[in-house]
């Protein structure tokens, strides 16, 4: 059973990104793009405020004192939602909040139910069915990506302190909001085969140049807002950096539609994204958290998730067949014990002669052999990634673990090359950009949702 909610891509990253699942419910997100970022629908200019020159506040000067109870165009957000929510984000945080924090969070939180009820509403309004079995099913889901049942799952939730009703509405809200993209949005968005003729042509001139997977958090403001967003986002990174859940961040914080997606902006090109987010990328290591930056609208959260060359092998994209050959130490070993075990063991690795010698001379020692055929390099923790890639066929890893968990070595067996890329075709590529303008045009539409929303605090 997993201690939180976390949905692992791979070691370096379980950290950062619990794998970019952790509570992004697969509803097939029409918004997430390559391209599909929040801060692309930024006005071309600020509009300004007519201000006095002095400003004083009439009545409670903070904001945040309002309780975090609301009512949407009459329907009611109670304490108890806010309540069960924040406590998936916290159960990703694996972090004590103080009070200051907590606030900070389910204000935030009360903004994105506001944000899921006036989906929902949409949806309504526009006649969409959401079917209970639909809803169902994407819980299973889920469960089933947690390694649960849905009625383990359900347990589960019930003892962090949230409930099988507050993630149903989740995806319920996110699952509204596909569908309103389907009816209102899509239908009016094209992208000719000239277009995509055209970008596969700098696909194929870029041949060589990098790429970059991007997890970003980004948040919108304002100039009378801004102080409270930063201050908001260095709370944000600070938990990231504590161990938080980045996806689960992004899901309840971000305002870019790949939040649907654990904030993941999938691979692109520096040149589409803003210059402050191109040149912070280009100065990253993968599993790197920078931020917050600025950009136009807002600020943003970034993690490099992984790079790679345009059309080209990436190295680590190699498949590789390894045995693995590890030893463990019995409870009450003593540090002396486990060196000499350590020796032995260090020893009789160097000795062997090859993949055919591994099992037998494994055996003189009592250490285990396991056989893995097909393993990507990239599956590999970041850290042996590069030693193992050194490898020739029969030589070993350095040894790596502890006495707790045991030591191991990886013997490479044989190795197959990567394949350079071919470019995409051109129904994909029409594709990508179709997404990329529904983001952006799914954006204004949630802007013009809030806008127009009746909202009441208790």
């Amino acid at each position: 059973m997993n201690n939180g909610p976390d949905f692992v891509i791979d070691t370096m990253m379980t950290k950062l990104l619990g794998g970019l699942a952790a509570f992004a419910v697969t509803v097939s997100p029409i918004a997430a793009t390559a391209q599909g970022v929040a801060q692309d629908v930024a006005q071309d200019e600020e509009p300004t405020l007519n201000l006095p020159s002095e400003i004083n506040i009439l009545g409670p000067s903070n904001p945040n004192l309002r309780q975090a109870t609301a009512k949407v165009n009459g329907e009611i957000i109670t304490g108890t939602d806010v309540d069960q929510r924040t406590a998936l984000l916290l159960a990703a945080s694996r972090n004590e909040l103080s009070a200051e924090e907590l606030a900070q969070v389910r204000a935030q939180v009360l903004r994105n139910l506001i944000d899921e009820k006036l989906q929902i509403q949409e949806a309504r309004a526009l006649e969409l069915p959401i079917e209970d079995a639909m809803i169902a099913q994407r819980y299973a889901d889920v469960a089933q990506r947690n390694g649960q049942t849905p009625d383990t799952m359900d347990e589960w939730l019930e003892n962090l302190g949230s409930s099988e009703a507050s993630l149903k509405q989740q995806i319920r809200g996110e699952v509204a909001w596909q569908l309103v993209l389907r009816r209102m949005v899509r239908p009016y968005v094209n992208v000719s085969t000239d277009e995509a003729q055209e970008l596969l042509e700098m696909m194929e001139a870029s041949k060589g140049t990098e790429e970059y997977r991007i997890g970003e958090i980004y948040v919108s403001s304002t100039p009378e807002t801004r102080q409270q967003v930063v201050a908001n986002l260095q709370q944000i990174m600070q938990q990231l950096r504590q161990g938080g859940n980045f996806a689960a961040y992004a899901r309840q914080f971000s305002e870019s539609s790949s939040a649907a997606a654990g904030g993941d902006l999938g691979f692109v090109r520096l040149v589409t994204l803003p210059a402050q987010m191109a040149t912070a990328a280009q100065e990253m290591q993968a599993g790197q958290l920078v931020g917050p930056i600025e950009i136009p609208g807002g600020f943003v959260l970034m993690v490099l998730i992984d790079k790679r060359q345009i059309l080209m092998s990436d190295p680590r994209d190699a498949e590789l067949s390894l045995k693995q050959i590890s030893i463990s130490f019995p409870e009450g070993t003593t540090e002396a014990q486990a060196e000499a075990r350590l020796s032995e063991f260090q020893t009789t690795v160097q000795s062997m002669r090859g993949c055919g010698d591994a099992d037998s001379v494994a055996a003189t020692i009592g250490a285990n052999v396991a056989t893995n055929s097909g393993i990507r390099a990239r599956s590999l923790p970041a850290q042996l990634q590069s030693a193992v890639l050194d490898l020739q066929p029969g030589q070993t890893s350095p040894a790596f673990g502890s006495i707790e968990d045991g030591v191991f070595v990886l013997m490479l067996c044989g190795r197959d090359e990567p394949q350079d890329e071919s470019a995409p075709d051109l129904d994909t590529i029409i594709s990508n950009l179709e997404n990329e303008r529904i983001s952006k045009r799914a954006e204004r539409y949630r802007r013009d949702l809030r806008n127009d929303a009746l909202i009441e605090y208790n």
